[in-house]
């Protein structure tokens, strides 16, 4: 079995959720993560989870939105944790690429949702683009007021990054960017993440991986990617689905077959 570890169900491009989730199914992927942007879409984002049994979400707005987005608040972040099928927080983090809203907001935001994942010992999905430096920066710091787990989602950054994310126990989640064909460097950073610390996603509708790259992106097309990095790291894919899957369940403890 395969798990998509970050994918956004509540989007208008998923309406026919049953058809997406059977064909997911089909294609081994068994268990999805539908990840929270906005705190104010956040009931469309449980909804989609409360439903399923195998689809679980996080809470939490994304740099992107935190401009049109009242500030997150810690209690309130906390609040919605409470709920079994909530089972980390995000996505969060740095991006520095769209200009809409500025770093010290962006930073503000994401030091509330760190301190959330320290306080309910829950995981914090991250998301850096064109901020790796600040990023790291932020987690470390943060991580000497106490530990926290999380994953680096969609991962695209540099060995050194890698390294350092690492080593504050983080994760790295492959999204199907590996597939590109202008993605050697990644690739190569990849080779080098050890197996059990490995997740696997589509950011769908986003990122669709090759051969369906530039069409809309669904969780179905994880299996794409997993065999790419089942190729990157010498290994076959029954290994590699076998570590993943096992990898997401002992970061997002809360999830669980069968709730």
């Amino acid at each position: 079995m395969l798990v998509d570890s970050h994918c956004h169900l509540d989007y208008p491009e998923f309406a026919d959720i049953e058809a997406v989730n059977a064909r997911a199914k089909n294609a081994d992927v068994g268990a999805m993560l539908t990840i929270g942007t906005e705190i104010s879409r956040f009931p469309g984002v449980l909804a989609v989870a409360e439903k399923r049994e195998n689809i679980w979400c996080t809470v939490g707005t994304h740099p992107n939105h935190a401009a049109d987005e009242e500030p997150v608040k810690l209690e309130q972040l906390l609040d919605y944790a409470k709920h079994p099928k909530v089972v980390g927080f995000g996505e969060t983090g740095l991006d520095y690429y769209h200009k809409d809203t500025g770093p010290d907001l962006q930073q503000q935001s994401f030091r509330v949702h760190l301190a959330a994942a320290r306080t309910a010992g829950l995981p914090v999905i991250v998301h850096t683009r064109d901020a790796d430096d600040d990023t790291i920066s932020i987690l470390e710091d943060e991580y000497t007021k106490g530990a926290f787990t999380g994953l680096i989602h969609c991962f695209s950054s540099s060995e050194s990054f890698a390294k350092r994310a690492l080593d504050l126990g983080f994760y790295i989640s492959v999204s199907g960017i590996i597939t590109f064909k202008s993605a050697g460097t990644l690739r190569e950073v990849i080779a080098s993440v050890p197996l059990d610390r490995l997740l696997v996603e589509t950011d769908a509708p986003y990122l669709a991986p090759e051969p369906y790259r530039g069409k809309k992106n669904e969780p179905a097309y994880t299996r794409f990617t997993a065999e790419k990095v089942a190729e990157v790291k010498y290994v076959d894919f029954t290994t590699l689905a076998n570590a993943t899957t096992d990898n997401f369940f002992n970061l997002f403890t809360k999830a669980k077959l069968g709730n």
